[in-house]
């Protein structure tokens, strides 16, 4: 199940929606995002990683959610205070729908 079909299935309707080709979030500015979020969930492949800013190293942080360019995963949501990054099936079905 793909991102788009989990919102589609569940009738969630994104606030804003940015084009990850076009605006790239790299660098400090993908830190100060990562960095302001109470938790990150982090999905790659068939796993999922949690992670809490103010504990956490920052460097083990931006290693799972930057890509190879060192752009920050897409897709991207922040819901409420948590940011969920990548996709992983398991984790989209446990915190988004």
């Amino acid at each position: 199940m793909k991102a788009q079909s989990v919102f589609t299935t569940n009738n969630i309707v994104p606030a804003e929606v940015t084009d990850a080709r076009k605006e790239k979030i790299e660098g400090d500015d993908a830190w100060n995002l990562l960095g302001s979020a109470g938790e990150i969930v982090v999905g790659r492949g068939k796993k999922f990683t949690i992670f809490h800013p103010a504990t956490d190293d920052k460097e083990a942080i931006l290693k799972q959610a930057l890509g190879r360019t060192g752009n920050l995963r897409a897709p991207t949501l922040k819901i409420g205070d948590r940011l969920i990054v990548g996709f992983c099936d398991e984790m989209y079905s446990q915190y988004v729908g």
